[in-house]
């Protein structure tokens, strides 16, 4: 499960192993709710198995706001960083196998890191690799119609279309389930 952390992080393998240690398994079945909106985020979350998404309520209704699979990290940011009521709610969309650590456990795996100018520097790539894909999707829902979009995740991800219920795909990309089935109908002719 840590294979690609190791890859992305070389340091040596004791430093992994206390490392590693600090992660906890969960399997939960689908629909488990990780974090509710307005709670504080305590756990970063690693996808080995199943789908999360994350998602907010605006006047009642439930919105969804990302989707995460396989080998995902998924949490509150700001919550979590800053131990404010979370935006967001975290849930899971199938049964799955986390893994998760705690705010205490990755403010010392970090502190020791940073130490490392390389390995700092990839910390830094990583949360701008996820800063660039929030300003992706921020403004492809400002630029593109809902249809563009759809099309979007069909190309750059199509598990999401395969593996997540329509009225989720609908949710997050702004439209009714009624208005996805009609750019699916007209996608197909």
């Amino acid at each position: 499960m840590f294979d690609h952390l190791k890859n992305k992080f070389p340091i040596e393998d004791h430093k992994w192993e206390s490392y590693i240690n600090c992660f906890h398994k969960l399997e939960v079945s689908a629909k488990t709710v990780l974090l509710n909106e307005g709670e504080i985020s305590e756990r970063i979350f690693i996808i080995e198995k199943g789908c999360i998404r994350c998602s907010f309520n605006k006047d009642g209704k439930d919105l969804t706001l990302q989707f995460f699979l396989e080998g995902g990290m998924v949490a509150s940011i700001e919550s979590f960083r800053k131990k404010i009521p979370s935006p967001i709610s975290i849930e899971t969309i199938e049964p799955s196998i986390l893994w998760y650590i705690d705010k205490k456990n990755v403010d010392s795996i970090l502190n020791d890191l940073l130490e490392i100018p390389e390995l700092r520097d990839k910390i830094i790539d990583l949360i701008f690799e996820r800063t660039f894909d929030y300003i992706k999707q921020f403004v492809s829902f400002i630029k593109d119609s809902p249809e563009q979009r759809y099309q979007n995740i069909l190309k750059e991800n199509p598990l999401i279309i395969k593996r997540i219920p329509q009225h989720y795909i609908a949710s997050y990309l702004g439209i009714t389930s009624v208005h996805l089935s009609r750019i699916k109908n007209k996608l197909r002719k």
